[in-house]
């Protein structure tokens, strides 16, 4: 790895990307906020059904010409949360977008749209048991078109490219809720059904919706108690305590995923440039009027209003400060370095280079809580890991505006043709294929950017020792295994198994 930077093209940076890109997740460790994952701001913490919660985009492993791209929705699904389950809102445009020219604006737009398609409104299970009983259909369901998928959601999916829209399919049937064994089988049965959902929709280009596994593997229950790591909680300056072994705070709860796999020739600009950029977004109409002043009849007019914003993870949920996160959320990431840097709330406010890239707070947080000696300041290897791109990796001369995205490069190939077989910790452990250059499921995150600010990467080598290059939350792999196949994200929790008595360890269960 290379770190030559030249000192203008630091101080060029705008001061959100700076926090953004440079402390993101590892603030999420040591950060006081009043925040949460999945829920990152006020606003959209009351709008779960437009709260994006993680973005992927990696090389496809088992189609290596193709490129995924998965965005999730709908945070803290408990599985058997009925009669009326998790889905998506018909009042919402759903998009995941791609800057293949590095100017910050997207060039290539994938939007998602869903109906709401009741097949018996005299029923109030999801599944319909009459159904079955006069021959209309299979219990578990097994196909889906079935009369006993009773209540169903449809979608529609278009691709803005370079502003002229075109519809990719339409009235396009999701999988239902991985309700029971009556209902939706076993794992097995389930996934059948899943695959029935993923919709061919042209020039190579296949889309999927549907309810997955939360895979984003966290103890975030833990790090928003002051930043506790439970293996090293023994070293807390706050309260040292036993070391204990992370728990995965998101093991067990489900989330919605939108999702297109595409052939990477369509998403190559016109210079060819391997490296895009990509972020999703959730919007809504301007205004909702209850017609005839009745909740029932809701009316939604007016232009699409984006309130919701994912590009790298943990960003707004813990850097952003809370009287900004929901004008974050409102934003492009074009205007990011115009809008953030004039800001007097610190501690955006930057003056010359990026102190909180080059010195960041959170290396002296670090420091004080655990004791651990960081690299000093300037910090160069935090400015090219986390925000310029890695050289031969993830940076490009064409990625000029600063802006907060993920970057992938399109060229490098998967490291195993089974998501499973990833090293978690992606580059570090030598997988150029895995974050930050982008982000595969099962990249942990987490670990990877608290290891990159306590200087534990080849970067700083007088620091890439024990305990910095070993530092974790100590939840190391998520509760379920990924699909071989698109759209790969695990099969979703089935409501009928689960309950909250089922996430409390043995040892603190009561009868």
């Amino acid at each position: 790895m290379s770190l030559s930077l030249s000192a203008a093209r630091t101080r060029s940076v705008g001061a959100l990307l700076a926090l953004g890109l440079a402390v993101a997740v590892a603030m999420a460790l040591l950060s006081t906020a009043d925040a949460s994952s999945h829920r990152e701001a006020p606003l959209i913490m009351e709008d779960p059904v437009a709260d994006n919660t993680d973005l992927y985009a990696f090389t496809s492993p088992d189609r290596p010409d193709t490129v995924t791209l998965l965005s999730n929705f709908v945070p803290f699904q408990e599985p058997g949360g009925g009669p009326n389950y998790f889905r998506f809102g018909e009042d919402v445009r759903y998009n995941i977008h791609i800057d293949n020219t590095g100017d910050a604006n997207p060039d290539i737009t994938y939007e998602f749209r869903f109906q709401n398609a009741i097949q018996n409104p005299n029923e109030y299970l999801y599944g319909d048991p009459v159904a079955f009983l006069e021959g209309r259909g299979s219990l578990p369901i097994e196909n889906l078109s079935d009369d006993t998928y009773n209540f169903r959601q449809t979608m529609s999916v278009f691709e803005v490219r370079d502003g002229q829209r075109t519809e990719l399919g339409s009235n396009l049937t999701l999988p239902p809720e991985h309700v029971g064994p009556i209902t939706t089988g076993d794992d097995a049965n389930y996934e059948q059904l899943a695959q029935q959902a993923v919709h061919d929709v042209g020039d190579g280009i296949r889309a999927f919706a549907g309810q997955r596994d939360d895979g984003f593997y966290v103890d975030i229950a833990s790090i928003f108690d002051i930043g506790t790591l439970r293996p090293f909680q023994g070293a807390h300056a706050l309260s040292p305590r036993d070391a204990e072994d992370g728990r995965d705070t998101f093991a067990g709860y489900n989330v919605h995923t939108i999702g297109v796999q595409v052939p990477k020739a369509l998403l190559r600009g016109a210079a060819d440039d391997p490296v895009i950029g990509v972020y999703s977004t959730a919007e809504r109409r301007k205004v909702r009027v209850f017609a005839q002043n009745s909740s029932a009849a809701p009316v939604h007019r007016g232009r699409w209003v984006q309130v919701s914003r994912l590009g790298m993870p943990l960003v707004n949920e813990v850097v952003v400060p809370l009287g900004v996160k929901d004008a974050f959320n409102s934003i492009p990431p074009s205007a990011d370095a115009d809008v953030f840097p004039q800001l007097d709330a610190p501690p955006l406010s930057t003056e010359g280079p990026i102190p909180l890239v080059t010195d960041p707070i959170l290396a002296g947080q670090i420091n004080a809580v655990y004791g651990l000696d960081v690299p000093p300041a300037p910090r160069e290897d935090l400015v090219s890991i986390f925000l310029t791109g890695i050289e031969d990796v993830n940076q490009s001369p064409n990625f000029s505006r600063p802006s907060e995205m993920m970057r992938l490069n399109m060229d490098i190939d998967p490291s195993n043709t089974n998501l499973n077989a990833n090293n978690r910790l992606g580059l570090l452990a030598g997988e150029n294929d895995g974050f930050p250059n982008g982000r595969r499921p099962g990249d942990d995150v987490v670990d990877i950017s608290l290891r990159a600010v306590a200087g534990g990467t080849p970067f700083t080598p007088d620091f890439n020792v024990s305990p910095n290059n070993e530092l974790t939350d100590g939840v190391v792999g998520n509760d379920k295994p990924f699909l071989t196949e698109f759209p790969y994200l695990a099969t979703p929790h089935r409501g009928y198994d689960l309950t909250n008595r089922d996430r409390v360890p043995a040892a603190e269960a009561t009868n």
